[in-house]
């Protein structure tokens, strides 16, 4: 359960760039993803042109009906920015030069006259005032101040600019008069299959709390996100038990949402209990395998194997745990290699960006024959010639390795580190699934082991026919047989 303070927002997004879709607008996602994060409910988002009327009707309108208002976009030097134009118009207000703001733009364009363009974003309505943020880790204070008047806040449309400021004045749209909680539950069941239930549930608790439900059609662990929220916390658990004795029996998920961020808790959490079994045995080994690693060279000089694979995202999750609770504080991004082959699906190559960014992996991409990959990396990377790859079993396909295994004479002298040669099929599963880690989609639709498009096909030991006569495929996490994991495989 969390507990969120009560406040509503109307958002407008000014650009007729926006409404031409030249730009995609992504600053109402960030305004809206972290304000509900404070409790704080946006009620309503419009997108409106470069055009002072417009922009004062919609100022001046909805300011009377909402606790905030927050503009973004039309802020600048150029003919078509009009935005400080538009409010002062709400408000029956007139531009004028701020003092702080024509300093900073002094300092930041150099001397120039108040008619000149360079000085038009100091040109802001007279009754406005000026607000510093200070960033919530740091407490370093903002540069330039946001202009606000009333209860309107005019932020820039720049994205980053959007984002780094937002993050700072997040304070500004708390309201401490009035609570409300809210809880996420997770289900396996298809909307459709649960909506006589939530029908019921709602019509029931209606009067005290929202029910919202929310199918996600590409999850790999849930098929719907209900969410409830009520301004009593007593209100909300009646709703939740009503709720959860409702649904099917064992359809609700324990789905962590943030798996990234409490990697290294629940990695050392299976590290640290009292399980002895095989598939403790393998994680525990890992993570002392790249422990040692990381004693012995540090992360500069290692290059982490990645290539989209079930097996790869496993090792690339251990490293990233095992790195964070070794260096807590390291800002630089980790490095990974990507041997790309042939044909390669375009599902891997999204969930490698995805992986990349997520995670804070720099990732070095080539395309020929392996022996020749690592001689031109060593060739980049002047450092690597005495240093790891970090590599999984199924990678080399050699049954001679060893967890420390440097290359063959006749190959570019690297050490080879293989934290997962012990591991199976099924604990690569356990891993992954009950960490709730994203891995590649293909998973999701029947491959089992992933090469390229030219040999790689669903396992057709998951196949079957499905209610509509269509011949589909159980996830690969479904796998009985081991043995037949590359059935998938052209040989």
């Amino acid at each position: 359960i969390e507990r969120h303070l009560g406040s509503f927002v109307k958002i407008t997004v000014i650009g007729d760039e926006i409404l031409k879709g030249q730009t995609e607008d992504t600053n109402s996602h960030f305004i809206c993803k972290h304000l509900f994060s404070l409790g704080v409910k946006v009620k309503k988002i419009s997108v409106i042109g470069d055009d002072l009327d417009t922009i004062a009707r919609e100022v001046s309108l909805f300011s009377k009906s909402f606790t905030h208002v927050i503009t973004t976009g039309g802020i600048g030097p150029t003919h078509d920015d009009k935005t400080f134009e538009g409010i002062a118009k709400a408000f029956d207000d007139v531009l004028e030069p701020n003092p702080v703001l024509v300093e900073l733009c002094k300092e930041y364009f150099g001397p120039a006259s108040l008619d000149s363009p360079k000085m038009k974003l100091a040109m802001v309505p007279k009754s406005a005032t000026t607000v510093y943020g200070y960033h919530p880790e740091t407490g370093q204070k903002n540069k330039f101040p946001l202009v606000t008047i009333k209860n309107v806040y005019i932020f820039p449309g720049v994205p980053q600019l959007l984002e780094r400021s937002f993050i700072t004045l997040e304070h500004l749209f708390k309201n401490p008069s009035k609570d409300f909680y809210t809880r996420e539950i997770y289900v396996d069941k298809d909307e459709v299959s649960i909506a006589d239930i939530l029908n019921t549930v709602d019509s029931k608790h209606n009067n005290t709390v929202i029910l919202g439900s929310y199918p996600d059609f590409n999850n790999s662990y849930y098929k719907v996100k209900l969410v409830l929220e009520s301004e009593t916390k007593k209100d909300l658990d009646d709703a939740c038990q009503t709720l959860t004795e409702s649904l099917p029996k064992d359809c609700i998920v324990e789905y962590d949402k943030s798996p990234i961020h409490h990697a290294v808790d629940k990695v050392y959490g299976v590290v640290n209990s009292c399980e002895r079994c095989e598939y403790t045995k393998n994680v525990r080994e890992a993570v002392k395998i790249l422990e040692e690693c990381l004693d012995k060279y540090g992360l500069d000089d290692l290059c982490v194997g990645f290539n989209g694979g079930k097996d790869c995202t496993v090792l690339l999750h251990l490293f990233y745990s095992v790195a964070k609770k070794k260096f807590p504080v390291h800002k630089d991004k980790y490095k990974a290699l990507y041997i790309k082959s042939k044909s390669v699906f375009p599902e891997v190559e999204k969930f490698i960006q995805i992986s990349r960014d997520k995670l804070q992996f720099f990732v070095q991409s080539f395309s020929f024959l392996v022996q020749a990959q690592l001689s031109l990396l060593s060739l980049l990377n002047p450092k690597f010639q005495v240093s790891t790859t970090i590599t999984t079993s199924n990678e080399t396909n050699e049954s001679h390795l060893e967890s420390f295994s440097m290359t063959d004479a006749d190959w570019p002298q690297f050490m080879r580190v293989n934290p997962l040669l012990n591991w199976s099929y099924k604990h690569i599963w356990q891993f992954l699934r009950s960490l709730n880690i994203p891995y590649c989609s293909l998973y999701d639709r029947g491959y089992t082991s992933l090469g390229s498009m030219n040999n790689t096909h669903p396992n057709p030991h998951l196949q079957y026919i499905d209610d509509r006569g269509i011949l589909s495929y159980h996830p690969a996490h479904t796998l009985v047989n081991e043995n037949s994991e590359r059935h998938g495989r052209n040989t």
